[in-house]
């Protein structure tokens, strides 16, 4: 047998054809998923006439960092930041809309909208999105009318609750327990707000070293934001970089 004649054989074993039909292969399920997940961690306290928001510049892709240098938290007006996790690109798209729509409120009232009515624009956008949510988690952050620290946490479809300590992204099961710790008061029907910025400030920056510690996806640098009737000042600081 030659060899051409061998491989020939060979091809007509492998594919073998019947008299009805063609053997098929097996079926293939191809599908397409528009999502991934960019990790990373904020947090975030409000005081009693304060609020102070953490947040990572890490951003990944599995085990690739794609940026050390990307900011989480955006500015909505004087009092208001909203801080996400989450996908990067539905983040970018989110805080886009949310702007338009603030400079939309500002036009028509003239005035920007408190953050009580931030908190329902924010949650009706996610909702409205919600058979193909934007992949985010969001904490809105800020003070509202009455000089109070306020923060809104949402989850991807627009679910929402007020609370005064919270964080989301990778890293959040490792800091929740430590703002439990030292900011909740569970023993009581009403906690009060803390009023110390300097011993807020130091849980959150323990919480976020903490979290770089031990989650690989939360490092490279810390930026805070501290929202108050002066306004909103802005720090960061060097986290791990490995």
């Amino acid at each position: 047998m030659s060899k051409m004649d061998f491989h020939a054989k060979l091809a007509g074993n492998i594919f073998k054809i019947d008299n009805d039909d063609t053997e098929k292969a097996p079926a293939m399920e191809r599908g397409f998923n528009p999502y991934v997940t960019n990790e990373g961690t904020v947090a975030a306290v409000a005081g009693k006439d304060f609020c102070k928001v953490v947040g990572d510049t890490r951003c990944s892709l599995g085990y690739t960092i794609l940026s050390r240098d990307l900011s989480k938290i955006t500015k909505l007006t004087d009092k208001v930041v909203v801080a996400t996790a989450g996908m990067r690109a539905d983040a970018i798209a989110l805080h886009k809309v949310l702007l338009t729509r603030i400079k939309t409120y500002k036009a028509k009232f003239h005035k920007y909208p408190d953050i009580d009515v931030i908190a329902r624009m924010l949650g009706n956008t996610l909702y409205g999105r919600r058979f193909f949510p934007y992949y985010t988690f969001n904490l809105l952050c800020g003070i509202n009318s009455e000089g109070e620290g306020a923060i809104y946490g949402y989850d991807a479809v627009g679910s929402y609750d007020r609370v005064n300590c919270g964080a989301m992204g990778s890293g959040s099961e490792l800091i929740v327990p430590i703002l439990d710790n030292q900011i909740k008061d569970h023993n009581v029907l009403e906690p009060e707000a803390p009023s110390d910025t300097e011993i807020v400030e130091n849980v959150l920056r323990d919480s976020m070293h903490a979290a770089a510690e031990r989650d690989i996806y939360t490092g490279d640098g810390l930026e805070m934001f501290t929202i108050d009737k002066d306004g909103i000042r802005f720090e960061k600081e060097p986290l791990r970089r490995d």
